[in-house]
C-alpha cells in the first residue's frame, strides 16, 4: 500500500468522540469499574497532532528522531518534538526537570492529541515525583511506549486511572505490522487479539515465535506491567500497581537468567505476585545464562515462580524488544487464554 492510500484508509476508519466530563476525568481506578479498569483516552485520527518526548535515555543519533517523526507523518499525523528531545544530561535526555516538563507540557497542551515516547532506556522513575498527575488526569490522552516507559504507564494508571499503551516507541521498527496495530487499536478502536503469527518459513511447523503454556486456563482482568526490570524497581513506591486480580504482562531485554530469577523473586517476596489472575510473559530478548558452573533455563525459572500460582500463564507472547511488537493497553480489561496463547481486549481501549 502506498503512502497516500494508507493515509486515506487510516482517516476513513477514525471516529471523533466527545470530551469526557470532569467527573469522569478525575475518577480513580477503583471508581471506574469493579475490575479497576482505567479511563479510556480519545482515539486518534489522521490529521491529529502527536508530540514526541524523551523522558528517559539520551538520543544518541538525531537521525533516529527524524526517522521516527517521518514515520508518524507517513501515517497522517502532525508531529511535534518536545522541547528537550535533543537535550543531554549525562545519559539522560536533559535534566529530570526538563524531561518531566516535556511530559507535563505534552498533556497540558490542548492542541496535542497523543504523546509518543521517542525511546526508553532509563530515567522515567526519576521524573515521577515531578509529574503533575492532577493536571494529567484532566487531560487524558493516548500515551504510547514500552521498556522504561513502563514506569510512566503504570504510574499514570495508579495516580490518574488512565489507560495507556504498551507498544513501539518512536525509535521502533515501523513497518506494515506496527502501522496496522496502531490503526487497529488506537484509531479504529478494535478489540484486537494478540496471538503469535508464523514467520515466512519453509517449514512444516512454526520455528520462531513459539509459545509455551505454563498453566492452562482462561482469566479476565485489568492488564498491568510491562518491562520486568522496571516494574520491580517500582515495588514499595506509591507508583507501583496493585496486582491483585490483574493480568500481569512482563518482558525484558539483555538480562541474564539469574537476574530474571532475582526480579521475579522480588515480586514474589513483595506478596504481589501471589495475587495475580493470570500471567503472560513476552519475549526475553538476549536473556542468556551467565557464565559459571551452571544455570537454569528461562523455562525452569518461569515454572518455579508461575506454576505455584495456579493461574493461567503462558510465555513467548509477541511483545517486548522485538520488531513486531503488539500494542497492549495498560489499565484495560483483557481475557488471557493460556492454552490458545492469546490475549484479547474486552471492548475498545479508546473512545
Amino acid at each position: 500500500m502506498d503512502r497516500r492510500s494508507f493515509i486515506k484508509t487510516m482517516a476513513a476508519g477514525a471516529v471523533a468522540t466527545s470530551m469526557l466530563s470532569s467527573a469522569q476525568l478525575l475518577a480513580t481506578p477503583a471508581a471506574t469499574s469493579a475490575l479497576g479498569a482505567g479511563r479510556k483516552p480519545k482515539r486518534l485520527k489522521a490529521g491529529d497532532t502527536v508530540r514526541m518526548v524523551a523522558p528517559a535515555s539520551a538520543v544518541e543519533d538525531r537521525h533516529h528522531v527524524m526517522i521516527a517523526k517521518e514515520s508518524f507523518e507517513a501515517m497522517g499525523f502532525n508531529v511535534q518534538l518536545g522541547e528537550h528531545v535533543f537535550a543531554r544530561e549525562g545519559y539522560f535526555s536533559g535534566t529530570d526537570q526538563q524531561r518531566a516538563d516535556d511530559v507535563n507540557r505534552a498533556f497540558a497542551d490542548p492542541d496535542v492529541d497523543g504523546v509518543i515516547a521517542v525511546r526508553g532506556g532509563w530515567g522515567c522513575n526519576r521524573i515521577l515525583p515531578l509529574l503533575d498527575f492532577e493536571m494529567i488526569a484532566q487531560n487524558n490522552k493516548v500515551l504510547l511506549g514500552y521498556s522504561d516507559i513502563t514506569s510512566l504507564m503504570n504510574a499514570l494508571y495508579v495516580k490518574t486511572g488512565m489507560t495507556s499503551f504498551h507498544g513501539p516507541n518512536g525509535f521502533s521498527y515501523w513497518a506494515d505490522f506496527q502501522a496496522q496495530q496502531f490503526k487497529d487499536v488506537l484509531m479504529d478502536g478494535k478489540a484486537t487479539t494478540m496471538r503469535n503469527y508464523k514467520e515466512k518459513e519453509e517449514t512444516l511447523t512454526m520455528m520462531t515465535n513459539r509459545t509455551t503454556t505454563v498453566t492452562s486456563g482462561k482469566a479476565q482482568g485489568v492488564l498491568v506491567g510491562g518491562n520486568l526490570t522496571v516494574l520491580t524497581s517500582l515495588c514499595g513506591t506509591p507508583y507501583s500497581p496493585d496486582l491483585t486480580g490483574k493480568i500481569l504482562m512482563l518482558e525484558d531485554v539483555g538480562e541474564s537468567v539469574y537476574r530474571i530469577d532475582r526480579f521475579l523473586s522480588q515480586l514474589q517476596l513483595s506478596g504481589e505476585l501471589n495475587n495475580v489472575a493470570g500471567v503472560v510473559f513476552g519475549h526475553c530478548t538476549d536473556c542468556d545464562p551467565a557464565g559459571g558452573f551452571g544455570s537454569f533455563t528461562l523455562h525452569e525459572i518461569f515454572e518455579h515462580y508461575f506454576k505455584p500460582l495456579n493461574v493461567p500463564t503462558y510465555t513467548g507472547a509477541q511483545f517486548g524488544h522485538i520488531k513486531a511488537n503488539h500494542i497492549l493497553p495498560v489499565g484495560h480489561v483483557v481475557e488471557l487464554d493460556a492454552d490458545a496463547a492469546t490475549v484479547k481486549l474486552i471492548g475498545s481501549a479508546v473512545v
